[in-house]
């Protein structure tokens, strides 16, 4: 049995222009109904349930963000579009951040108010009559247990169960409804773009492509054409039309990561065509309309860039609808586990090998590091212990100037060494602590940089010690010949092959 078609109430105090929206939607196949006032809607919503309100902002008798307000506390399935007038862009992100599923600006272009109310009424029950002419956006079909699961997957890569991360997963599943732009704040390594995939994912434009553009990768003068298309002949080398982002991403999502760094010229460019809902191809006469969701990211203050004059702040109020903030890795440790667990079986998967266990030592050693880098510096830590563990158990290194516990209990054991008792006390003298900071070089500007030098310095010297003999090297060192093999490829040490006969390379 078909579904019946979906019905949609139009509220627009305009005769002509109520008629107009009206008669555009029947022709797409939809049933509807009309009223020119807040009451006559009322109305309306008592006596009838509906798929969609289409309402202007501004009506005889109120304003159309009370129908909004009125759909949001009787909890009504009703997904509710504002239209509002030329250039209030005030208006139009007041209507998202209030709950509204979209917007329209008036003078309503039809083609995108037909591709507007068709994914407004995708998974609520109802679902218009099929028409060959319809665009991609509007030939999918209500999916909602296909995007429910979906959604859960995507959810599910966001790994965690501290309270921090909970309440990031709770604020996608809230805000993927809708078509209001996302603006994702967090530092470099937390996972924006995995929250970009799950607001996708969750959303009802799950089965539309997700397409994620880097603006800080972009050389300046290929922006345009990269966003908006080119004409062929529009600039040297363009020996064919080509689409650009908006165009590749219609019918979906178009993830935006370090929004921040594209320059203000561009920024303009970007707003208008969020604004107008169109873009014009490079060396084109004629704007397209683009029918995408805009999902920005950014490790960078926007705000204060605003104040600045780096950033635009009419953009920045058109993207930062919604704001979704992603926790630094050092606010929920307590995710530590799992995220090891999850990597490590990422990693396994990838190289078709099984891992070594991961154990409370070497989970203790994890956590020793500061991991400022958050779950990109974690997944790199992982890669280089798992490539370095000999044997069933994961090798994780201490982080420089912390302490192995399991390394010192042997040392504090020895009651009979004078060595071992002066060491002890002088490591747990408070006051010393100044003397030898005072004395301590300076601190290096670049801490990995000085580390790679100073582990060179030791492998070389004692790779010379023992005449190029890795396996005497790697015994001297105390590490196994696979980790010796490892820092001199790592570190770019040049070994000759010959010097070692009891080390297969191979």
């Amino acid at each position: 049995m078909n579904a019946p078609a979906a019905s949609i109430l139009v509220v627009d105090d305009e005769p002509d222009l109520r008629t107009l929206y009206e008669l555009t939607l029947l022709r797409e196949g939809y049933r509807v109904e009309t009223a020119s006032s807040v009451q006559e809607a009322r109305d309306q919503l008592k006596a009838h349930r509906f798929d969609a309100v289409i309402t202007d902002m501004r009506l005889p008798d109120g304003f159309g963000m009370e129908l909004l307000q009125d759909l949001r506390d009787q909890q009504r399935r009703e997904r509710c579009v504002v239209m509002t007038a030329y250039g209030s862009a005030e208006n139009a992100v007041e209507a998202l951040r209030s709950g509204a599923f979209d917007y329209l600006t008036k003078p309503v272009d039809l083609k995108q108010f037909r591709s507007v109310v068709a994914s407004a009424v995708q998974g609520t029950g109802g679902v218009p009559a099929p028409r060959a002419a319809r665009s991609p956006g509007q030939q999918r079909q209500s999916a909602t247990a296909t995007e429910h699961a979906s959604g859960n997957a995507a959810l599910d890569k966001l790994v965690g169960a501290s309270e921090a991360i909970r309440n990031v997963k709770q604020r996608v599943a809230k805000v993927s409804r809708g078509m209001a732009p996302v603006l994702i704040h967090g530092e470099s390594g937390t996972g924006k773009e995995l929250v970009a995939q799950a607001l996708h994912a969750s959303s009802q434009r799950a089965d539309g492509p997700l397409v994620a553009v880097n603006c800080g990768a972009i050389p300046e003068n290929l922006l345009e054409a990269e966003f908006f298309g080119a004409r062929k002949g529009s600039y040297t080398g363009a020996t064919q039309d080509r689409d650009g982002y908006f165009q590749a991403a219609r019918g979906g999502t178009l993830f935006l990561d370090e929004i921040g760094d594209l320059p203000l010229a561009m920024q303009s460019k970007l707003l208008r065509s969020i604004q107008e809902r169109s873009v014009r191809p490079l060396g084109s006469t004629q704007e397209e309309t683009v029918d995408v969701r805009i999902v920005s990211a950014t490790h960078r203050d926007l705000a204060a860039d605003v104040q600045s004059g780096r950033f635009r702040q009419d953009l920045y109020y058109r993207l930062n609808v919604i704001e979704i903030v992603i926790p630094p890795l050092r606010e929920r440790r307590e995710d530590l586990p799992a995220l090891c667990a999850a990597l490590l079986s990422r990693i396994a998967q990838e190289s078709g090998m099984p891992v070594p266990a991961l154990t409370d030592r070497a989970l203790a050693a994890i956590a020793a590091h500061p991991l400022t880098g958050n779950v990109r510096e974690l997944e790199n830590l992982l890669h280089r212990a798992v490539a370095l563990s000999d044997g069933e158990e994961l090798h994780v290194d201490w982080p420089t100037g912390a302490t192995d516990p399991q390394a010192v209990r042997p040392a504090t054991s020895h009651g009979n060494s004078p060595h071992a008792q002066t060491t002890d006390a002088t490591a747990s003298t408070p006051h010393m602590a100044p003397q030898a900071t005072a004395c301590a070089a300076p601190l290096p500007s670049d801490l990995q940089a000085w580390l790679d030098q100073q582990e060179r310095e030791i492998l070389i010297r004692a790779l010379k010690e023992a005449g190029f003999n890795r396996t005497a090297t790697a015994a001297r060192l105390g590490i196994s010949l696979r980790q010796i093999r490892y820092r001199i490829a790592r570190l770019n040490i040049s070994v000759p092959n010959d010097q070692d006969p009891h080390d297969d390379m191979g």
